[in-house]
């Protein structure tokens, strides 16, 4: 082995160990979980199903196929509603049974992602799904009755109109879901996504938080299809001014703009008004990326808290923080929200799709190179 290709083959494995924004030496705020996931989060599940087969042209129902499904459990594998609010910067987007939340705020079932074309399937599936593994003994009533399926459009690099997203991949999903590290970039809902002209996908950040003499933990979990090339900014650089890199050349009949969907969770004691708050500062996050909420962008967040009210004598006990303590909440939400998209998009691997076309990653050596201590 010449000492040339040693090197290459050397920087070839340094690169793809690098797979998120902190081991890159981005400069990042705040002070992470153990493993920097939502899953942090005790209770806490994540299960992906991830789709990939078929090159060449596109052939509607046939392929290639470039998809998925992911899922995330609250309160892992239980019937246990817990409180919730969501949040829409911009409406270009479904994120169901958020009519039902707004109106009770609670968050009752998983939460489920995937392409835009896969909402209906995903959404019956969860139904049929809970009645057989989250039905608690002597309800009367059926759990995630009204499931929550979020969306983002992956038709660049996928048979979207083809609906190969089916009901057993989203079982698969939610039986699958663990509570362990959440893999990141080209899986579940987030296969076949785009994000400022660079493949991107499923991410995840999480935060830890004293209050007091409390300590709370805080996640984010983002599906990330949005903004364009020139609004990347990274530690406030703007990335496009930086980097040279080609703009992929997409076959496609005409164009539309991706979305984002940012599920956040906590474990402290929040009621569903503020867990709303949390949710609006979801949008500062994004922004600190460059995001500006697109007009044909769908922006949907959700927030729950996985601290549920108690039960006496037939009423429900809340214990919730006072409002003006919980900045350093809507601090964490800004700030895991903005590394969950970087985690998302520096996980992500190149790749090809319908027509041939191909979103390049972006590049670790480049992003390294602007952050790296001498």
């Amino acid at each position: 082995m010449n000492n040339y290709f040693l090197a290459f083959l050397i920087l070839a494995l340094s690169s793809h160990a690098f797979s998120r924004a902190r081991d890159l030496d981005i400069p990042l705020p705040g002070k992470p979980g153990r493993l920097n996931a939502i899953t942090d989060l005790k209770g806490v599940e994540v299960g992906h199903v991830t789709l990939i087969s078929g090159d060449g042209p596109l052939v509607v129902g046939k392929g290639p196929v470039r998809t998925g499904v992911t899922a995330i459990l609250p309160k892992g594998k239980t019937n246990a509603p817990v409180p919730a609010a969501w949040f829409s910067l911009n409406g270009n987007g479904e994120l169901t049974g958020t009519a039902w939340i707004e109106e009770t705020g609670f968050l009752d079932g998983p939460i489920v992602l995937t392409n835009t074309n896969s909402v209906g399937v995903a959404r019956d599936a969860v139904q049929k799904w809970a009645v057989v593994h989250l039905n608690s003994k002597g309800s009367s009533e059926d759990p995630a009755s009204l499931p929550v399926v979020g969306e983002t459009w992956d038709g660049r690099l996928n048979d979207i109109r083809g609906n190969h997203v089916t009901q057993n991949h989203v079982f698969e999903a939610l039986s699958s879901a663990e509570t362990d590290s959440v893999a990141e970039g080209n899986v579940g809902g987030g296969t076949g996504m785009v994000s400022f002209g660079y493949k991107s996908g499923i991410g995840t950040s999480s935060r830890q938080i004293k209050i007091g003499k409390e300590t709370y933990l805080l996640g984010a979990l983002v599906q990330s299809n949005f903004g364009a090339r020139e609004e990347l900014t990274i530690s406030g650089i703007p990335i496009a001014r930086r980097f040279k890199d080609p703009l992929p050349q997409l076959n496609l009949g005409s164009k539309k703009d991706g979305s984002i969907i940012v599920v956040i969770g906590t474990d402290a004691p929040l009621l569903a008004t503020q867990l709303k708050r949390i949710a609006k500062r979801v949008p500062m996050g994004i922004a600190k990326v460059g995001g500006i909420a697109h007009d044909s962008s769908g922006d949907l967040f959700l927030a729950f808290s996985t601290q549920t009210p108690s039960k006496r004598r037939g009423k429900l006990v809340y214990e919730a923080l006072p409002n003006e303590q919980i900045d350093e909440l809507f601090r964490a939400t800004i700030e895991a929200t903005e590394e969950a998209i970087l985690n998302g998009l520096l996980a992500s691997e190149t790749m090809t799709g319908i027509n041939g076309n191909r979103i390049e990653r972006i590049s670790h050596e480049k992003i390294h190179s602007l952050f790296k201590t001498n």
